[in-house]
């Protein structure tokens, strides 16, 4: 099985890199996108499967205790995220490079094991102030969750010097072409 290049995006909920990652999917590029698994309840209109594989928190915890994850984290109380090993076989045999949307802490774990396939990018907002204006507009929670998501990008935005690249998305068209700039840059095209 061919591995392929390992594209890793993390940045604080509401910073635009879902945006980024799905934009990069529309390109004439061989990637494949890394459907994270999660212990949290489906928001909104998420698909089983497309936007997370959505897990028990019993059978997160069996798929831990049988090493079936690459990276996982507790993000917050009782809810789980990670990366199956199986996502990375699945898109290596298709023949495809993977992209990744994930916590600051995943993706440095990703980097870790996979130092010379990875390019950790973290997407950087462009300020407190338009982070909480982009979580409201979500619509997706209600003003404890918001608060809590802005905490915690207090402390993801800390981790931003130990990434690759850092890009900040005040402009989402010139974030657009620098991540694609980025992605052709490390395949080689």
């Amino acid at each position: 099985m061919q591995e392929g290049k390992l594209f890793v995006f993390s940045a604080p909920s509401g910073s635009g890199k879902t945006t980024l990652v799905q934009h990069l999917l529309t390109q004439e590029l061989p990637l494949g996108f890394s459907v994270s698994a999660t212990s949290r309840e489906p928001r909104g209109d998420e698909i089983n499967g497309t936007d997370y594989h959505f897990l028990s928190l019993a059978d997160f915890r069996q798929k831990i205790d049988a090493h079936a994850f690459i990276e996982y984290e507790e993000v917050y109380a009782g809810v789980f995220y990670g990366t199956l090993k199986s996502e990375l076989e699945r898109l290596w045999a298709q023949g495809k490079h993977v992209l990744f949307d994930i916590d600051v802490k995943g993706g440095l774990r990703i980097k870790e094991q996979y130092p010379d396939q990875t390019l950790a990018l973290f997407i950087h907002p462009p300020s407190k102030e338009a982070l909480k204006k982009r979580l409201g507009a979500r619509g997706t929670e209600d003003e404890k969750a918001i608060e809590m998501r802005l905490a915690r990008a207090e402390e993801e935005l800390s981790f931003a010097p130990q990434f690759d690249t850092i890009i900040i998305n005040d402009d989402l068209e010139v974030a657009k072409k620098q991540v694609v700039a980025q992605v052709r840059r490390f395949i080689g095209l």
